[in-house]
């Protein structure tokens, strides 16, 4: 039952994945079909991570009131009928209205999975969710190219919309699985509700918080940037550059399937060193001012690999170090700070490149990794982490 369970929660991952890379591959079709300009796709993200991130921070009072399971359904439900929603739209402020629940849908169970898993499984099993996280956003392009070809992209959204759909009631069917951890329900039961101001007293989270934020905001800005930065700085062609553009994110998916082999005999803290050691590594590579490409081409994807380990080390090690009953809070302010990262960063380092130079990219990623670095290592006090495994199928309970 427990490897049901836990099959369970790396297909809800493949959920969570799907609709992340949907927008990004059907919008040159889409903004000539509304008639909008190609950067008001920003304004759709935007809305999705406003909702996102009000749903994280609320989502403490929605797990302890109705529980993890109730609350992994209802948001894939959520973010199924936003998504079909998306496939009926005719203009583009529906898609504007859709986008709501599509936010408010990705920030709870995003946060409600993320600290079941870090409460009761093992390192190697949030590194390899996040890896099918990243399985999700590789599928659903392949499903959008399909139905533009075939028929619409309308149809690529419905398509998609109705494996939610079909996800949606597997986990519902299936409820009764989540029954056999009785520890996980009395916990959320009995933890009392601390809220916002109350995680953030918390000493070493407004340091835990600023170190997610640089990660995401340097990730982010890696995945729009990289490629223009390509072209800009080192002169290759567009093609070229798109192409080793998405090896960053293959590089961090890759790099978290490998580093599922490895992080239960390192640990979260070790990972994290080892992810930010690989980071500087490959932003090195891009920095060599040397005529040939092949550093900087090469650098892009050592440093997807040095992102792997570092995002899930961070969300699994929050319950060791701040304690079991503070985890939900503190992993819901830290998916706040994670969007509000990944949502304005980006278009930061926009108006440097064109008001100063493109070629700054990687020391803007470099300003974020060294501030990352730091702040993460302040929410690991030495001593703090004890780690016993149960005979309950290698799951990994926390004592702080």
């Amino acid at each position: 039952m427990y490897t049901l369970l836990l099959l369970l929660i790396y297909m809800a991952f493949i959920s969570l994945g799907l609709p992340d890379s949907l927008l990004g591959s059907a919008w040159p079709i889409m903004h000539e079909a509304f008639s909008v300009p190609l950067s008001y796709a920003g304004l759709v993200t935007m809305i999705i991570s406003a909702g996102t991130i009000c749903s994280s921070l609320m989502s403490e009072r929605l797990t302890k009131k109705f529980g993890t399971q109730i609350v992994t359904v209802c948001s894939v439900l959520l973010t199924a009928a936003a998504l079909f929603g998306f496939s009926t739209s005719s203009a583009f402020y529906m898609l504007c209205l859709w986008a709501i629940p599509y936010g408010l849908g990705a920030g709870a169970i995003d946060v409600a999975l993320n600290n079941y898993v870090a409460l009761h499984y093992s390192s190697k099993h949030m590194s390899w969710l996040h890896c099918f996280w990243g399985v999700g956003t590789i599928i659903s392009p392949y499903i959008m190219s399909y139905a533009l070809t075939t028929s619409s992209w309308q149809n690529g959204y419905r398509m998609v919309s109705f494996l939610q759909m079909g996800i949606t009631m597997i986990l519902f069917v299936t409820l009764p699985v989540w029954k056999v951890n009785k520890t996980a329900e009395q916990q959320e039961e009995q933890h009392e509700v601390i809220g916002i101001r109350g995680a953030v007293k918390i000493k070493g989270v407004p340091q835990l918080l600023l170190g997610f934020f640089s990660y995401c905001a340097l990730e982010s800005t890696l995945i729009l940037w990289s490629s223009s930065y390509l072209v800009g700085a080192k002169g290759i062609s567009a093609e070229r550059a798109a192409a080793y553009a998405a090896l960053f994110c293959s590089g961090i998916t890759l790099g978290r399937f490998l580093a599922g082999f490895v992080t239960e005999k390192l640990g979260d803290h070790k990972m994290i060193r080892l992810g930010t050691t690989i980071l500087l590594a490959g932003c090195a590579a891009v920095l060599l001012p040397i005529p040939s490409d092949t550093a900087a081409l090469a650098g892009l994807v050592v440093m997807g690999i040095g992102c792997a380990p570092v995002y899930p080390s961070i969300i699994h090690a929050t319950p060791a170090n701040f304690g079991e009953k503070n985890s939900q809070a503190i992993i819901g302010i830290q998916m706040a700070s994670a969007y509000v990262g990944s949502t304005f960063m980006p278009p930061v380092f926009g108006l440097i490149a064109n008001h100063i130079s493109i070629t700054l990219l990687p020391v803007y990623v470099l300003i974020f990794i060294v501030l990352m670095f730091f702040m993460v290592e302040k929410t690991f006090p030495a001593g703090a982490v004890i780690e016993k495994k149960t005979k309950n199928e290698g799951r990994l309970f926390h004592k702080p």
